[in-house]
């Protein structure tokens, strides 16, 4: 692990209620949206299980708005984000986690996330390509990712840089955990490019 310092744990289930309230979205008006249960949302509402990064996707696709948007305390987007290493919000889903890295409360068109993965976890079985460029550095374990045709192994010190729209997809081959930096920027956001890059993450 990486951390220094306790990142804040969003609440997950409360920042779903805000996001469907201010939406004015029912409870059965989500679960047809998102293809999830009433009975699912009410238990990631009230606490009782934690949600995998693929059904926030769904969340957030259902409710049109970023992934980032979980990430969200709520603060006004700024020209200029500092973080401390216990200020940033993290998501944890089945897994690992996501922490956000500034991203949510920035006004350009940037989002850093520093992603912890359990070995095996990955972006599923199907490549996927968005708007941007992605560029990822790998701090600890070993991340394989696959571009096109092309696959690339990173270990602890590694980086890749690529043009989003090339069709990929990654996932840990430590044995133990990884942590790597995700950086996706020059997104066009009506492609809701940040749900689409965790789509099929479990």
């Amino acid at each position: 692990m990486v951390h220094e310092k306790a990142a804040i744990t969003v609440d997950v289930g409360s920042r779903l209620r805000q996001l469907r309230e201010q939406n004015n979205i029912s409870m059965r008006g989500l679960a047809a949206k998102s293809g999830l249960s009433a009975n699912a949302l009410s238990m990631i509402e009230r606490g009782k299980t934690s949600p995998s990064v693929s059904t926030l996707y769904k969340l957030s696709d259902a409710l049109g708005v970023p992934i980032t948007e979980f990430f969200s305390l709520q603060l006004e987007r700024q020209e200029i984000v500092f973080l401390k290493a216990d200020e940033r919000p993290r998501v944890s889903f089945v897994k690992g986690s996501m922490e956000g890295l500034g991203g949510e409360q920035f006004t350009g068109k940037v989002s850093p996330f520093l992603v912890t993965l359990e070995n095996g976890a990955g972006s599923g079985a199907n490549q996927m390509s968005h708007t941007g460029h992605e560029f990822v550095y790998c701090l600890h374990g070993k991340l394989e990712y696959r571009v096109e045709k092309k696959v690339f192994q990173l270990e602890a010190g590694d980086s890749l840089l690529f043009a989003a729209q090339l069709k990929h997809s990654w996932k840990s081959i430590s044995g133990s955990v990884t942590n790597a930096l995700i950086v996706i920027s020059e997104y066009s956001e009506n492609r809701q490019t940040l749900q689409k890059h965790w789509q099929e993450i479990e």
